[in-house]
């Protein structure tokens, strides 16, 4: 149903789901920009998960972020909602939202929940190629009716606090093996940072990853997302495998070398941020020290 948006009347209530996956959850930002610069009216909810919540918050885009719960949801009184998930689980929130209107990707199986459903994210922006993930939630507002516009860089929120010394974010760990290039050459590369361009290197990951390659540096383990979101709020660089932190930092304006292999650089690279991408393709673990510093070299690291 396009022009949606012009029916909802002024301060109309929409809730957004978006459960989980950190890379998602922060790529989710830009459209909901989009959206309130259209209708700076609305308030917006976002539904997600309690270890995700924190990527929307002090987001002055978001009114308020919600527990996955039925309860919750419906105590919203949406007007519209819309599901950017896809989920067995976001589809039941959807279904039972108690909104007059229910938008999804038409895609989703199970979309007959939806009235409006949500094509394809070419067939919106009219053109026929791989789009990025930020592209691609960003055209379901478009599908609603916003206008289309330039789409933003993502966006994060939090109190920065001044470092004692510069230095460099490294996350060294993948949600999988195709992903993750060899703890040794992150070592070896957290020590060329270190010497030329004097930036302290800071290993971050979560609570059950293996440290050991890099005690030799400040490690930083399992905290909670706001303590991320400061870490890297203050970086001068990240480096990491494609992951949720590497889009953390992206949406922070870091400058960024990612280390992509079996996912998609056109679909998950840096948006919109200063950024070097390595595209190795499943050859991951054969990606040289030497690729890597050249890579910094040309994004130009300024301390």
């Amino acid at each position: 149903m396009p022009g949606l948006l012009d029916r909802l009347p002024d301060g109309a209530r929409v809730v957004i789901i978006r459960l989980r996956s950190l890379g998602d959850c922060v790529l989710t930002t830009p459209a909901i920009e989009v959206l309130k610069r259209a209708r700076p009216d609305l308030r917006l909810a976002v539904v997600v998960e309690k270890r995700f919540a924190g990527v929307f918050e002090g987001n002055p885009n978001v009114d308020c972020i919600m527990d996955p719960a039925v309860r919750s949801v419906r105590a919203w009184r949406a007007a519209l909602c819309l599901n950017l998930h896809g989920g067995t689980r976001s589809m039941a929130l959807a279904a039972l939202s108690g909104a007059r209107w229910r938008a999804g990707f038409a895609h989703h199986r199970g979309a007959w929940i939806y009235n409006l459903r949500i094509p394809r994210a070419q067939e919106i922006l009219g053109e026929e190629r791989t789009v990025h993930t930020a592209e691609h939630l960003a055209s379901a507002m478009f599908c609603l009716g916003v206008p289309k516009m330039d789409i933003p860089r993502a966006r994060l929120f939090v109190e920065e606090r001044p470092a004692s010394r510069p230095y460099a974010v490294i996350h060294p760990f993948a949600s999988e093996p195709g992903k993750a290039w060899l703890a040794e050459r992150f070592a070896e590369l957290a020590r060329r940072i270190e010497e030329t361009w004097r930036l302290e290197p800071v290993f971050i990951g979560g609570g059950g990853d293996d440290f050991t390659p890099f005690g030799a540096w400040r490690c930083v383990a399992g905290v909670p997302l706001a303590e991320v979101k400061s870490l890297l709020a203050s970086a001068s660089l990240f480096v990491g495998n494609d992951s949720g932190p590497a889009h953390m930092a992206a949406a922070f304006g870091v400058p960024l070398l990612v280390i992509f292999g079996t996912s998609d650089p056109a679909i998950w690279a840096p948006w919109k941020t200063p950024a070097q991408v390595i595209a190795a393709g499943p050859a991951i673990q054969q990606v040289r020290v030497e690729e890597a510093l050249a890579a910094l070299e040309r994004l130009k690291v300024e301390v």
